[in-house]
């Protein structure tokens, strides 16, 4: 999981993970930065935001209002459990207070000035999908007034392979290009599983540590399609930084170097008609207890 924060978490909380991944130094992930990142590409970095440990975006889904509070996407890895560390598997949050700070990239990639504040972490969970959602206390007109700076819509239609993507990291301030490689029906890291995850095309998108909660864009409409969240880092088999690729019929397959990204279309199967999240709404694809 390619957070800082949730690797210490793991070392210092163990929730039953048989995981033997150490924290990786700083300066080598900035080593590996200045070699993987596309420095040539001319990313448009507007709505995309820097977390302490993570990246993230300032989205927003199709039909909400300029009235609306502003929601941040980050991965579900990135918020600290009940006690601290990573939330277990099986688990989610949903309406819990939160005071967390977000910074604001330009679209050149340089940071803006000041930060906003979350009222509350909305979702989190690292089960089926590995997602986090805050809401904000100011409005998107608000944050467009403020900071100059417009939320990037959710896309409600599900990415299809082949399709070019672009994943822009606030932590970095760098970006990836390529293609969905792959859809993999399960994702297995640990006792964590993720469902249709996307794998990326090799030779462009090899993501880091850091660069987990990215949004993953379609490159054509500037919309978001999914959100950047692990890659296996030493060809480990289904362990913490090493996920594996689980097929229908069970059979394995692991590959050193690959990156994955779970969808984010499944939002509007848990959207009531404002636009807003409920988990109570029949056919709802987020995990929420009773699953």
């Amino acid at each position: 999981m390619r957070s800082f924060g949730s690797i210490i978490a793991i070392l210092v909380f163990n929730f039953g993970l048989n995981s033997q991944s150490e924290a990786k130094p700083l300066p080598l992930d900035l080593e590996r930065a200045q070699k993987v990142f596309d420095h040539e590409a001319n990313y448009d970095f507007r709505g995309i935001v820097k977390l302490s440990n993570c990246s993230g975006s300032l989205v927003r889904f199709e039909g909400a209002r300029d009235q609306d509070p502003g929601l941040i996407l980050t991965n579900g890895h990135c918020v600290s459990g009940a006690f601290g560390g990573m939330m277990p598997a099986n688990e989610f949050s949903y309406h819990v207070p939160s005071k967390r700070t977000f910074q604001f990239l330009a679209q050149d990639g340089s940071i803006l000035p000041g930060s906003v504040a979350a009222r509350e972490l909305l979702y989190a969970t690292i089960t089926w999908n590995d997602v986090a959602l805050y809401t904000l206390e100011q409005n998107y007109a608000q944050i467009k007034q403020k900071f100059g700076v417009d939320a990037i819509v959710v896309n409600s239609t599900r990415p299809k392979l082949g399709d070019p993507i672009e994943i822009l990291s606030g932590y970095w301030q760098q970006g990836y290009s390529c293609r969905i490689d792959r859809f993999v029906f399960e994702l297995r890291e640990a006792d964590y599983v993720s469902k249709d995850s996307m794998r990326y095309s090799k030779g462009g998108c090899e993501t880091i540590h850091g660069t987990s909660g990215s949004p993953i864009l379609d490159p054509r409409t500037r919309t978001v399609v999914g959100i950047n969240s692990t890659g296996n880092d030493s060809g480990g088999h289904c362990t913490m930084d090493n996920p594996c690729e689980v097929s229908e019929n069970g059979q394995i397959y692991v590959e050193k170097g690959r990156s994955y990204g779970d969808q984010t279309h499944v939002f509007y199967s848990c959207l009531d008609s404002s636009a807003r999240l409920d988990l109570t709404i029949e056919g709802c694809r987020l995990f929420h207890k009773g699953e």
